[in-house]
């Protein structure tokens, strides 16, 4: 961390600016529930289509309180060593192998020295629960619904008392609750019982005005005709029957690369080439490149022409 810690917003109106000071351009209904999981001390439960700006609001948590952010990437088979804490073998191999030269070794002590902090190595889950009162840190448990129920089990213990136990040790219990993110790509349903312990909110596609103003934000440098034809092109492209539609993300990297090609305006050929910047599927992108690219496209000149 390499600023002090700052307190939590107080109101629901400093939450907003806090993120707009970052550049999140969030709507009330987030802002209220990140508000009241600062302030209640809950896990915040993100669930939404990937690319909506879920992992983002942790990285923006942490730089606006000034706290260390401490991430979890899930994934399929993730157990207690890899998440929580394991044991440095080799180097206490090293120093067993060490005291034993030494000739007269007491069994007790040797136990006692190897099985210290010294050779305990922290993950993510442990190191999130080693936070300062006032400063604890953010710990982002990023797409849970990779994992499997087990982990998930497991966790809910973690997200109760806010303690993990090692047996050599003892149990660490953090001395503040770090600030919890759990995000999921709703690739399998979580389990209601982790549900309860925390406060949900669904982030959803952004309208289209909100969407305008994060490619604006984002993308400082792009043409103001050209964002806005991005825009209205990617929220049409959402309401057709796709394998996956394309994220905030992919609207900002699309906006990016048409900047950095130097268009001011889209046209079929463009749209036709730079397609697999949004979509990553070849289904998807055949079915826009055999007309219906062209069809959105028209529909967003005529009526931004209109409104102009």
């Amino acid at each position: 961390m390499t600023e002090a810690a700052r307190p939590v917003p107080r109101t629901i109106d400093e939450t907003l600016e806090m993120l707009a000071g970052a550049d999140y351009v969030a709507d009330r209904a987030l802002a209220t529930v990140l508000f009241l999981s600062l302030r209640m001390q809950r896990p915040l439960f993100l669930e939404g289509e990937a690319g909506v700006g879920k992992t983002e609001i942790a990285k923006v948590l942490a730089s606006g309180l000034g706290r260390r952010l401490i991430r979890l990437q899930c994934y399929e088979g993730l157990d207690v060593s890899s998440a929580v804490y394991e044991w440095n073998y080799a180097a206490q191999m090293i120093e067993i192998r060490m005291e034993e030269a030494t000739g007269d070794v007491d069994r007790r002590d040797m136990e006692r020295n190897v099985f210290s902090e010294k050779y305990l190595i922290r993950r993510p889950v442990l190191d999130a629960l080693t936070g300062k009162a006032g400063a604890a840190p953010i710990f982002l448990i990023d797409e849970l619904d990779r994992t499997d129920e087990a982990f998930e089990a497991f966790l809910l213990e973690i997200l109760s008392d806010f303690q993990v136990t090692v047996p050599e040790l003892g149990t660490i219990k953090a001395e503040e609750p770090p600030i919890v993110i759990i995000t999921s790509n709703r690739t399998r349903e979580i389990h209601d019982a982790l549900k309860r312990r925390c406060l949900y909110h669904w982030v959803d596609y952004p309208d289209a005005a909100r969407e305008l103003e994060i490619v604006r934000r984002k993308v400082p440098d792009a043409n103001r005709r050209l964002s806005a034809e991005v825009v209205n092109f990617i929220q049409k492209l959402r309401e057709v029957e796709l394998f996956k539609a394309p994220g905030v993300a992919e609207t900002i990297d699309w906006a990016s690369a048409l900047t950095e090609l130097d268009k001011v305006a889209l046209d079929p050929e463009t749209v036709s080439d730079t397609i697999g910047v949004l979509l990553k599927y070849q289904d998807d992108i055949a079915r826009i490149q055999q007309g219906e690219g062209r069809r959105i496209l028209q529909e967003v000149k005529a009526e931004l022409s209109a409104a102009e």
